[in-house]
């Protein structure tokens, strides 16, 4: 609790350093880091949410990003939480210097204390949705809506092979796209955005938009580090062409790249703290390759955490990286490691290194 009680003190000599940059073709001018709460209401009190709030604001931060589901994991005793925390902090600040983002759950993964589990992408399930939201985050309209996952079946989360025999029934993206324009149009939502998503959700919501005048997604939160770069191929082509901007969410990998787990596999973090929810990271080849990064950031004079956080801080296609931290100390090198100078030498090391282990935690 210590770090937390010297706030004031780190506030004084922090220095504002984060750019900005547009998303999309929306007029949401956002910083290039963008603050992750999904750990507040589980792993932090709400006096811990505000006070790394505040101190990411303090450092140029505007873009805080959270979900109607969140903490996660996800239970019944703590859902709504996190917004909830984002709420009562967002209560004393100026609104309109903030860009405040939020996401709908979506279908197919249970949850039934989330809206009674009706997670379709209807009018009557995204309304409910949103307006829950707003209530808990204290505003009467957020800046970026996203659909948490898609409600089809899609491999997430740590599958990689797409399953037809998984199939089941889901809202026509028309009549989803329909019921957000709505919400646009009545003012609680500016634009919208898609997560976990895949080329062709992604291309039929743009095509869909185009066809039927409706709003155009404007931002891609995707998984994006060192271990995990699938998002480069398909995804980044058709988000590049269409100007949809990518926000990177987990380039510490679940704490893998911090590489506390590399000699002690019962480090304390979220790994240990909740089994069998990092199932995305459980892959034969996911150690060798912390390893070989740990060793790289050694041989540059950088910690794991930096190599890995500048690694997506430098990708041309990062409009603004997802961080998140159950400490100032760690919220403080997640946004120190923006100025880590970035080179040829990193940049083909990093190469050398993903073709030898290829996406081992997909």
């Amino acid at each position: 609790m210590l770090i937390f009680c010297i706030l004031p003190l780190l506030l004084k000599f922090c220095g504002v350093k984060v750019k900005f940059t547009k998303l999309g073709n929306s007029d949401l001018n956002v910083s290039k880091i963008c603050m992750g709460t999904m750990t507040f209401g589980q792993q932090n009190t709400e006096q811990q949410a505000h006070q790394m709030l505040d101190y990411a604001i303090s450092r140029g931060v505007n873009f805080i990003d959270t979900a109607e589901m969140y903490p996660v994991p996800p239970r019944a005793e703590t859902v709504h939480s996190t917004e909830k925390f984002v709420g009562s902090w967002l209560s004393s600040q100026q609104r309109d210097n903030l860009v405040i983002a939020t996401k709908a759950t979506g279908g197919g993964r249970g949850m039934e204390w989330v809206r009674g589990g009706r997670h379709a992408f209807n009018e009557t399930n995204l309304r409910e949705a949103l307006d829950g939201s707003l209530k808990r985050l204290q505003t009467d309209y957020v800046d970026l809506y996203q659909l948490h996952w898609p409600e089809r079946n899609t491999p997430m989360f740590g599958k990689y092979i797409y399953e037809p025999d998984q199939e089941r029934e889901f809202t026509p993206i028309h009549e989803t796209l329909e019921a957000l324009s709505k919400l646009v149009k009545e003012g609680k939502v500016r634009y919208i955005g898609l997560s976990n998503e895949w080329p062709w959700g992604l291309m039929q919501f743009l095509n869909m938009a185009d066809q039927h005048d409706l709003p155009r997604v404007v931002t891609m939160q995707n998984a994006y580090n060192l271990i995990n770069r699938t998002y480069e191929t398909a995804m980044l082509e058709i988000c590049h062409r269409e100007n949809v901007s990518l926000l990177p969410y987990s380039p510490l990998a679940f704490g893998h790249l911090s590489g506390k787990y590399i000699n002690d596999k019962n480090a304390a973090g979220r790994v240990n703290d909740f089994p069998g929810f990092a199932q995305r990271y459980e892959k034969p080849n996911l150690i060798p390759a912390v390893s070989a990064y740990a060793k790289l950031a050694q041989i540059h004079g950088l910690t794991p955490a930096q190599l890995a956080l500048a690694f997506v801080y430098s990708r041309w296609f990062a409009a603004s990286t997802i961080i998140g931290a159950t400490s100032m100390a760690q919220l403080q090198e997640d946004i120190d490691a923006f100025d880590v100078v970035w080179n040829d030498d990193l940049e083909n090391a990093i190469a050398e290194l993903h073709l030898t282990y290829f996406n081992p935690a997909p």
